[in-house]
């Protein structure tokens, strides 16, 4: 009964959000979301505020910086988006369209989605607020709690490693690892690092925190999952002393979340963490924590910790389909505009693959930044073997499309990467591939089942009965695939296009629409063929025979 209601509410406000998207798009309104997210990311959460240094540590200095992130990653990017369409999908008693907006967001940042037009429920909004931030709060207590109940494990029962020289790469996943084929090549990260001339020198271990991954060697380097990239509490005098430190900060969020100052109880959690870090000693911390550009907002507040004892703190982009469309004919100001979060990066080190998107960084984080160029970053692979691909195969690398409810559920302002304009991507590039004699090859990105859209799984269940059209398995190794190629079409602005470049194969951008601009930096110099003219001109100029 309760299940049958809960689903039954999730419907109906799917249903009203979804409606809301409907609304603002016809009346030219959805893109004021996207111009919400810009204005939210380099805006102020909290203006003169009081912050504590037991809580913020080596943050001090960037606290509002760390907390605006935080809140970028934790409600702006999930909460915000949805409640602006739900208030438009709802329908008031005299049937006119739109509600005022409810969403658990800091008074700074409720003022500035009123500024661009939507009215806000302020109270409730407030209510909301702080009942997420007495949940956030009891979210740190649990953790405090959790990593001293470790600590004592630990001194009772001990199996912390020394690692000697180490590094930590973040967000990993199996297929993140070495993986090699017959030929003994694997493109991941790890092996990527490991062949990288600016690696941390005189190095031991490579850690990550993959579970149920046994322990390896590549090319002499340990290569060892570890649980964490912090290492837990292991002498009582250090368990004690970080007890301390918890009672104080418990103490102080809750007594400031009182009298209004929320962004201690907030930040408890991730301040845990960055507490735990200040109490090792320097040999313990890693010579280098690399993170990848899946989750760019929020940079964590131990990372400070670890850059104040030493260790270098990289960023590194595994592609460089990072920035967003500038559409032929559209006006100059809208194509500087990034994603949410960009403009508030503040990674001490950035490894980037070219100078265009070391561009894009010193646009979007500063001039200041510090940028590394250092060629494609391998970060996926798989250790099966790609199938024999035909003579005269051309590689084709599209974007899948998703269902529909998922990117209107976002307030995305996009209608690029839909099932009408990939299925032309894909028909315009076989009939222009068939027709120069060659086969064509298709590589999708990841495999991802029933959430591609139908229209697309149809598409591609029409082109497999086609002789000149072979798909390779998702999850192949798209190194494999272009090395075998004898040319590369790619869908802007994917990276594949970068790497063709790079191996010295024939590479070019397909925009079957003619809606995007010819000289769109997105594109790293890779050119933009639009039409299926100027495709079948291609091939038949640097390819066909």
């Amino acid at each position: 009964m309760i299940g049958s209601l809960v689903r039954r509410y999730k419907l109906k406000r799917l249903r009203r959000i979804l409606r809301g998207h409907r609304r603002l798009k016809q009346s030219d309104c959805l893109k004021t979301i996207n111009v919400v997210n810009e204005a939210l990311t380099t805006a102020v959460c909290i203006k003169n505020g009081v912050f504590s240094r037991s809580i913020f540590g080596a943050a001090v200095g960037n606290e509002e910086l760390a907390i605006r992130q935080y809140l970028l990653m934790r409600f702006v990017s999930v909460k915000l988006p949805k409640a602006l369409l739900y208030a438009h999908g709802k329908t008031g008693r005299t049937g006119k369209a739109g509600k005022a907006v409810v969403c658990p967001l800091p008074l700074e940042f409720l003022k500035i989605v009123e500024k661009h037009g939507f009215k806000v429920g302020r109270i409730r909004s407030a209510l909301l607020w702080y009942g997420y931030m007495t949940l956030f709060f009891a979210y740190g207590v649990l953790s405090i709690g959790k990593i001293a109940c470790q600590g004592i494990k630990e001194i009772i029962f001990p199996s912390y490693q020394v690692l000697g020289n180490f590094v930590f790469l973040e967000g990993l996943s199996a297929k993140n690892l070495p993986q090699p084929n017959k030929d003994g090549v694997s493109h991941d990260i790890v092996s990527w690092y490991r062949q990288w001339p600016g690696r941390i020198g005189e190095l031991d271990t490579i850690c990550h925190s993959v579970k149920g991954v046994t322990q390896s060697t590549v090319h002499g380097t340990h290569l060892i999952s570890v649980p964490s990239a912090i290492p837990p509490l292991t002498h009582l005098s250090v368990l004690l002393r970080y007890v301390g430190w918890g009672g104080v900060a418990i103490v102080r969020a809750a007594f400031d979340l009182i009298r209004g100052r929320w962004w201690h109880a907030l930040m408890l959690h991730e301040s845990s963490k960055a507490a735990l870090l200040r109490m090792h000693e320097p040999s313990q911390f890693a010579l280098d924590y690399l993170f990848q550009n899946s989750d760019w907002i929020y940079r964590p507040l131990w990372t400070y910790e670890a850059e104040e004892q030493g260790s270098r703190v990289t960023f590194y982009f595994y592609s460089t389909n990072c920035e967003g469309f500038k559409w032929a004919g559209r006006e100059a100001g809208r194509a500087d505009r990034a994603y949410l979060g960009y403009k508030s990066m503040n990674w001490p080190y950035y490894l980037v693959w070219d100078e265009y998107q070391a561009d894009f960084i010193h646009r979007v984080a500063g001039s200041n930044a510090n940028v590394r160029v250092v060629g494609s970053i391998w970060f996926s692979t798989s250790a099966s073997e790609i199938p024999a691909l035909p003579p005269r195969a051309i590689a084709v690398f599209d974007i899948q499309p998703v269902r529909d409810a998922y990117y209107n559920t976002l307030g995305v302002d996009f209608d690029y990467y839909t099932p009408e304009v990939v299925c032309k991507f894909l028909s315009d590039s076989y009939k222009a591939v068939e027709g120069g004699g060659c086969k064509l090859v298709l590589k999708r990105k990841r495999e991802i089942g029933k959430l591609a859209h139908p229209l697309y799984r149809n598409r591609i269940k029409e082109l497999e009965r086609f002789a000149s059209f072979v798909e390779v398995e998702a999850g192949s190794d798209a190194w494999q695939v272009i090395e075998h190629a004898i040319a590369v079409i790619s869908m802007p602005f994917t990276s594949t296009a970068l790497i063709a470049k790079e191996m010295g194969k024939p590479s070019i951008y397909y925009d079957p629409t003619g809606r995007l601009q010819r000289d769109d930096r997105a594109a790293h110099g890779i050119p933009i063929l639009s039409g299926i003219e100027e495709l079948e001109e291609w091939i038949s100029a640097r390819i066909a025979i």
